[in-house]
């Protein structure tokens, strides 16, 4: 079996310094579920190529982190991902949007991977994302027009994370409110930045990057024993 994961492109803020990009946790954590089952996973990005790391995500105490950072094969999937042309939506069983403020910009308007992952998810595979990944479910329109998240259950960076994170003048929109306005119910954890994730039939998303890893059992667990 294999699965699909989506990284942003997108590495600049408007006016911080800073660069952005993929948030490397919300990557690893997913990645190191599916691998320990033997699953196979391919990584695409917008434009194809390198995927570039948000610098405030380089968290080398993190085990996962630090385990995938030295790895060859891992590194040269960062620097060779698959643009959505290579991909044919048939051989996958499942869709992953891994997040970082990068997201933002350019998963929401990306065509190609919104008719990829309506592909997968008409077939009966299953849909997930965390945190600011959560934007490349945004837009994406089922085969009879529908909105595929329109009143469906799910979760995504808060409002009040994008606050106390203090990036609020820097990013595009606010995911959350966004989100609502697609019709989708928006839930989260009482706290923020604590683990949580909404499943509602084959769509699994995660809040914040706390929450990939359990995304990723979730996934497994819907896939493999049901």
């Amino acid at each position: 079996m294999k699965i699909l994961v989506v990284c942003t492109n997108h590495d600049i803020y408007p006016t911080k310094s800073g660069k952005t990009g993929l948030w490397l946790s919300e990557l690893t954590h997913f990645y190191d579920v599916m691998v320990k089952r033997r699953i196979l996973i391919d990584l695409v990005s917008p434009l194809g190529g390198k995927i570039p790391i948000d610098e405030r995500s380089m968290d080398l105490k993190d085990e996962c982190n630090a385990l995938y950072w030295s790895d060859a094969t891992f590194k040269q999937k960062l620097e060779n991902s698959f643009s959505p042309s290579q991909v044919h939506a048939d051989d996958y069983r499942l869709i992953y949007f891994a997040g970082g403020h990068g997201a933002m910009w350019d998963l929401a308007e990306n065509v190609a991977l919104q008719q990829i992952t309506a592909r997968i998810y008409e077939r009966g595979g299953m849909v997930s994302a965390v945190c600011h990944g959560v934007s490349g479910l945004l837009n994406v329109k089922l085969s009879d027009g529908s909105v595929l998240i329109q009143d469906k259950y799910l979760t995504g960076f808060s409002n009040v994370e994008e606050a106390l994170a203090s990036f609020v003048s820097e990013v595009p929109f606010y995911l959350e409110d966004k989100l609502k306005e697609r019709g989708a119910h928006y839930t989260k954890a009482m706290i923020p930045f604590m683990e949580f994730i909404e499943l509602d039939e084959r769509l699994i998303t995660g809040q914040n990057p706390n929450s990939a890893r359990k995304v990723a059992s979730k996934a497994l667990e819907e896939l493999f024993e049901k």
